[in-house]
């Protein structure tokens, strides 16, 4: 049995709880992004994946996703259902498998999180909790498997995607857009402003994604070791040139940046250089979070334009910035960092771009297809959307008795009590 690397244990151990540290993160910064009236709710979507998809993926999820293959590629053999055979002793390459399961299962919690900003302030948070649990076996679980698991199709394909530009933000971006389009856009829906209530929240969020994002990309080497130490550079490096990109587009065409524009530029590079982490060298990651940060502040307006309600941009920062990111491995993946295959700008040909392309679209029409009926399935059985009153109220009160500021309504809904009602 090989042994366990002590190092690269308690680099994933810590790797493992900035994940986890991410889904708070995005809850703060998707709070800060909708009105008054849904900023609860928002954080409760992202806070009630964490224990739905920890239960689904435990009980089937892991073994679809990295067990030995056991249907041509597409889905992993059942031998780890409800972790069957996994004891502290066993190992993944040189780390815990239990620690390794906890660590993927961390990814799958955040891209379901993810998918909840494109419905804010008008899903019944009933609806999603039926939702995630489904989602993350038949949509998430596999797709890792295919990219990620033993005997994976696009992995033996030679499709590369270091730590989850495929896997979650194509999956979530196209996720979230069947959404989008289930439930239709919201009330005021380019009429009224919609604008983000709190900006030090989003703030605050995006730097605990950008924290968490180390240990999401470096994490990914599963060794504490020079790979990791390049990969974390270029998450930085990615980050860093995401803002000034979008900020620069600001300047230019509006005049004057914003924080808001800021923040979403910072989660543009760090959404693109997830795929390709492992496999540019910083200079290829300065390309990449550049490009990313200018053409997702473009692409966020395409929602007005095709009149589909994606309520945070999901789809204009995680889909196209994911599909920024796994292109590019195919100009500027280094033979250095890959240990074999090259893009197209260092000698590689067309045909490491050509692989790229074939899986992002796979990828996008599978998740796009599949949540699409899901989401369709719940909304024809219980209703996936607030009714027209529940979402002028405001979804904070009308799902959970609560308000997140006394803005005319308490803070919390009080309990009646005998003699008390008056």
């Amino acid at each position: 049995m090989p042994a366990i690397d002590p190092a690269a244990t308690a680099w994933l151990l810590a790797s493992t709880a900035l994940v986890l540290l991410m889904t708070p993160g995005l809850a703060i910064f998707y709070g800060g992004m909708v009105r008054t009236t849904g900023v609860l709710n928002m954080i409760m979507m992202s806070f009630i994946s964490i224990p739905l998809v920890t239960v689904a993926w435990l009980l089937v999820g892991y073994t679809i996703a990295f067990s030995d293959d056991g249907a041509g590629g597409f889905l992993g053999n059942l031998s780890r259902i409800g972790m069957l055979g996994i004891t502290p002793s066993s190992v993944h390459g040189a780390v815990p498998e239990l620690l390794y399961a906890t660590f993927q299962l961390t990814f799958a919690i955040i891209t379901a999180a993810l998918v909840s900003g494109a419905i804010a302030d008008r899903a019944k948070f009933s609806a999603w909790i039926v939702f995630v649990p489904v989602w993350a076996i038949v949509v998430y679980s596999v797709v890792a498997h295919w990219v990620w698991g033993p005997g994976g199709w696009l992995a033996k394909l030679g499709v590369l995607d270091y730590a989850g530009g495929l896997v979650v933000e194509i999956v979530s971006g196209a996720s979230a857009l069947a959404l989008a389009l289930v439930l239709g856009p919201r009330i005021g829906f380019k009429k009224d402003s919609m604008r983000p209530h709190n900006l030090p929240f989003v703030l605050l969020g995006v730097g605990l994604l950008w924290l968490g994002w180390f240990g999401f990309n470096a994490g990914s080497a599963l060794a504490a070791n020079g790979t990791a130490a390049a990969i974390f550079l270029n998450t930085l490096v990615a980050g860093c040139l995401g803002m000034l990109g979008w900020l620069a587009v600001e300047q230019i065409r509006d005049g004057r940046p914003t924080t808001f524009g800021a923040a979403s530029g910072v989660v543009a590079g760090l959404v693109a250089i997830t795929p390709s982490c492992g496999t540019v060298n910083t200079l290829g990651a300065t390309i990449v979070g550049l490009a990313a940060g200018i053409v997702c502040s473009f692409a966020v307006g395409a929602k007005f334009r095709f009149n589909y309600d994606d309520s945070l941009d999901v789809v204009g920062v995680h889909f196209v910035g994911g599909v920024v990111g796994v292109s590019l491995i195919g100009l500027l993946a280094n033979a250095v960092m890959t240990s074999g295959p090259q893009g197209l700008f260092y000698g590689g040909g067309f045909g490491q771009l050509g692989k790229q392309a074939v899986a992002i679209v796979v990828v996008a029409l599978y998740a796009f297809t599949v949540s699409f009926v899901l989401a369709k399935s719940i909304d024809r059985v219980i209703g996936f959307r607030l009714s027209a009153e529940d979402e002028t109220t405001g979804v904070d009160f009308t799902q959970h008795a609560e308000t997140a500021y006394a803005e005319g309504v308490q803070g919390h809904l009080p309990l009646r009590r005998p003699g008390l009602e008056g």
